[in-house]
C-alpha cells in the first residue's frame, strides 16, 4: 500500500473542503451531482473516443498501482539471481526449468525457460529486451490516458459552466430556478479543474514513475539472467548488479 498517495489525495481534496469552510461557505454548495456527471461523463467519453480498447482497459487496471504498486525489490531479485546462478553451476542449466515454473512473473519464467532450453545469451537479451520495450510502451500509453483526462476535464467543466449559464438565462423570469443553474455553472468549473490537477494528472505521473521503476528492475533481471546463462562467477554478477540497487 502506497501511504504517500493516500495522504496526498486526502491533503489535496481536504485543503479545498477546509478552505471552503474557513471562507465561511457551506460544504453543500460545492456538492452537485449534475456538475459531477457532466465533468466525469464528458471526460470519460472523450478519452474513450481517442483511446484503443486494450489501452483503455489496461489504464483502468493500472490505476490500482497508484495505491498498490507492484512489489519490486531489487535486493530480493538479486538474491534470486545468485541462487539461480549457483543452481545452474552446480546442477546444470536444465535444472532452471523446474525453478521457472515456481515463478509467478511471466517475464521471469520466460527468461529462465530460455536459459534451460540452451538459448544463446545474446538471443536471450534480444528477446527479453524486445518484450520489455513493448510492455513499457503499452504501460506508458496507458498512463497517458489519465494525462488526457487531465487535459479534457477543465474544458468539460467550462462546458458545464456554459450549460448552467444557458439554463440561468433561459429562466430569468423564474427567480427560483436561478440559484441551481448558477451553482451548476461554477461547481462544474471547480470539478473540472480540481479533478485534473488533484487526481488525473497526478495519477498519470505516478503511473509513469512506477513503470520506470518496474523497467529498471526488469533490466536488472535481464543482466542477471545473461550472467547466469554465461556461467559467470557469482561475485561478478553481484558486482555488476549493485548499480541497480542504488
Amino acid at each position: 500500500m502506497d501511504i504517500l498517495s493516500i495522504i496526498g489525495l486526502i491533503v489535496g481534496f481536504g485543503a479545498i473542503i477546509v478552505g471552503q469552510y474557513l471562507e465561511g461557505g457551506h460544504i453543500e454548495t460545492i456538492l452537485n451531482a449534475v456538475a459531477l456527471l457532466i465533468v466525469l461523463g464528458g471526460t470519460l467519453g472523450a478519452v474513450m473516443l481517442q483511446t484503443p480498447m486494450n489501452i483503455f482497459l489496461r489504464a483502468m487496471r493500472m490505476s490500482l498501482w497508484v495505491f498498490m504498486p507492484p512489489k519490486l525489490s531489487a535486493s530480493t531479485l538479486l538474491g534470486k539471481i545468485l541462487e539461480w546462478n549457483q543452481v545452474a553451476r552446480r546442477e546444470g542449466l536444465i535444472r532452471l526449468e523446474s525453478m521457472a515454473m515456481d515463478e509467478k512473473d511471466l517475464f521471469t519464467q520466460k527468461g529462465l525457460q530460455m536459459i534451460a532450453d540452451g538459448a544463446e545469451p545474446e538471443m536471450i537479451r534480444e528477446v527479453l529486451e524486445n518484450d520489455l520495450d513493448m510492455e513499457e510502451s503499452d504501460d506508458i500509453q496507458a498512463a497517458k490516458v489519465f494525462e488526457a483526462m487531465g487535459g479534457y476535464s477543465p474544458t468539460i467543466g467550462i462546458i458545464g459552466a456554459v450549460m448552467g449559464l444557458i439554463h440561468v438565462m433561459g429562466n430569468l423570469a423564474d427567480p427560483s430556478s436561478l440559484g441551481s443553474g448558477i451553482a451548476v455553472a461554477f461547481v462544474a468549473t471547480i470539478y473540472g479543474v480540481a479533478l485534473a490537477n488533484l487526481l488525473f494528472l497526478p495519477i498519470g505521473n505516478k503511473l509513469k514513475s512506477v513503470v520506470a521503476q518496474r523497467s529498471r528492475v526488469r533490466m536488472m533481471l535481464i543482466e542477471g539472467l545473461i550472467g547466469v546463462a554465461d556461467g559467470d562467477n557469482p561475485r561478478n554478477i553481484e558486482s555488476r548488479l549493485q548499480a541497480y540497487l542504488n
